[in-house]
């Protein structure tokens, strides 16, 4: 392992934001490209990403790993302890520094910090929280902060960076157990999912508070520990010792984790009074800063200036699964997805494809192009959980155990249960109405909404941002069908897998040509003819 302390700010952040590249909760911009004279704006490809608020807007970040030190050695990881690459880390005053700078310069609107575990878990949580107090406290930074939390480390860390930043999430790593201890033999799936079930419950803690009718100057000292331990003993004592409570209105409480095959302990976020950060966890040296803890009824996140309490991980949660590294199913994949989201109220799972970069028996070859269309398709049934009220249950099964490569999930459900369709655009409910593809959750709402006062045809469906070409297939407009067709699941699925082929192709291929097979693919289509082809074409013989 190569250590170097004395590099630049510039070289530090070179090396650190390409270790960063492979965690896939938002996507990079890989672009370097000066502005000039004439033209407005430039961009950097170093460490600026890409995520997406809640109301769609697109978010510059700053993505950076502390350091890509790891005591770890995980198969799949670059940053593995047994890769002979260049190690380094950012001080908390160097990640300050950045962030400020690349906002100001409007490059970023926040930050996205991940790191490799330096010396333990501990020791980086707590150089996390160290970089987080300074850049909310002195610099007073409002900005959004996502950070990777690192399994293993102690509830009263998580509980304390989950107030200084706005989303806080833990890498599920791999879809079973039995993956992650073949590949990731230092880590559990307990120690992954404890913190991920601790930040849940500080969320619907957050939540109950906020519940109560009490405003948020209103609310008391949110950082007493009696406060926080009568909670927990009040919800106990009200659904039993271990239980967990109820995310959704309306719902149960819930049971032991599928994920983990046992149940978790009761861990509230609970931001107690922990000793302040000592000497530098990585590399400072004799004089670094020594901060105090969160104080009591003070927020680092800039609510200290209007007064108001700041709130527990208020962005939510969200976590990663490496695809095609191990041989699970897409309906393993989907299953475990599912689960993580009623279980655990998460807002995202993210996929990612595996990129061969180390060489390990256990592991796909070096060089093997990643499975991009499987993650496309686990992105495309992610949202369908999400936001269209399928079920893993509906999507795929023992008998049919990964997506269909041709056809993206909604239509391959909807071929393979022609018996719902065609659907009147104009009585048909809401729900149903997401089922048919072509026809989105923006797209269904304004059909619910304009069919109130005038019947709908296919133009009006066209205008509201319907694609018809998927969607005539299964759909009728005041009692009647776009187009005359057979609906049989050979004829539609051959129709639609007509229309995604040259997508699938972009996906798997990148960016090599693509072109529709004919009976003229011949290398020989552009040479010029010869004599003897015009005197063959004069006598008609050709």
């Amino acid at each position: 392992m190569l250590i170097l302390e004395n590099l630049s700010l510039e070289k530090k952040l070179e090396i650190l934001s390409d270790a960063a590249k492979y965690d896939a909760a938002c996507t990079s911009s890989g672009v370097d490209r000066r502005g000039a004279r004439g033209t407005i704006g430039n961009t950097s490809a170093c460490g600026i990403c890409h995520s997406f608020a809640a109301d769609g807007r697109c978010i510059s970040l700053l993505k950076i790993l502390m350091t890509n030190e790891c005591v770890y050695d995980c198969k799949y990881c670059i940053n593995r302890r047994s890769n002979d690459i260049v190690r380094t880390a950012f001080t908390p005053e160097e990640i300050c520094t950045l962030t400020i700078e690349f906002y100001r310069r409007n490059y970023i609107e926040g930050l996205f910090l991940s790191s490799g575990v330096a010396k333990s878990p501990d020791a980086t949580m707590e150089r996390i929280y160290e970089t987080l107090y300074l850049l909310r406290q002195k610099y007073r930074f409002r900005g959004y902060v996502h950070v990777k939390g690192i399994p293993g480390a102690s509830p009263e860390w998580v509980g304390q960076i989950g107030y200084l930043t706005d989303r806080m999430s833990v890498n599920l790593e791999l879809p079973t157990a039995d993956s992650l201890h073949a590949l990731a033999p230092h880590k559990t799936r307990q120690t992954i999912l404890r913190p991920i079930r601790q930040i849940q419950r500080g969320m619907e803690e957050e939540r109950l508070l906020l519940s109560d009718g009490q405003s948020r100057h209103a609310l008391p000292d949110y950082r007493s520990e009696n406060r926080a331990g009568s909670t927990a003993r009040e919800t106990e004592s009200a659904s039993g010792p271990g239980s967990q409570p109820a995310l959704r209105e309306g719902a149960g409480p819930l049971p032991a984790d599928p994920l983990s095959g046992s149940g978790q302990p009761s861990l509230f976020a609970r931001p107690m009074r922990i000793p302040p950060p000592t000497e530098n966890a990585f590399s400072a040296g004799p004089g670094a800063s020594k901060l105090p803890p969160l104080p009591a009824s003070q927020g680092m996140r800039g609510d200290l200036v209007r007064g108001e309490r700041p709130r527990f991980v208020p962005a939510g949660q969200s976590t990663q699964m490496i695809i095609g590294a191990t041989p699970e199913t897409d309906y393993q994949i989907v299953t475990v997805a599912e689960a993580l989201y009623h279980k655990f109220d998460l807002r995202r799972v993210f996929y990612s494809a595996y990129i061969g970069i180390n060489e390990d028996s256990a592991l796909p070859a070096v060089g093997e192009k990643p499975p991009l269309l499987r993650e496309h398709r686990l992105y495309q049934a992610d949202w369908l959980l999400r936001f269209y009220g399928f079920t893993a249950g509906e999507l795929l099964d023992e008998s049919r155990p990964n997506f269909n490569v041709f056809l993206d999930p909604k239509c391959d459900w909807a071929v393979r249960h022609l018996g719902y369709f065609p659907v009147e655009v104009n009585r048909a409910d809401y729900a149903a109405l997401l089922r048919v593809p072509g026809i989105g959750v923006k797209s269904a709402q304004r059909i619910c909404k304009a069919r109130r006062s005038s019947a709908l045809d296919f133009a009006d469906l066209k205008k509201m941002g319907v694609v018809l070409k998927r969607a005539h297939y299964f759909i009728t407009c005041k009692g009647k069908m776009m187009q005359r067709i057979r609906l049989e699941e050979g004829f539609v699925t051959s129709c639609l897998m007509d229309q995604n082929r040259k997508k699938n192709w972009q996906l798997e291929h990148g960016d090599e040509s693509y072109q529709q097979l004919s009976l003229f693919d011949d290398k020989r289509w552009n040479l010029a003819p010869t004599a003897g082809d015009v005197c063959e074409s004069l006598t008609g013989q050709l």
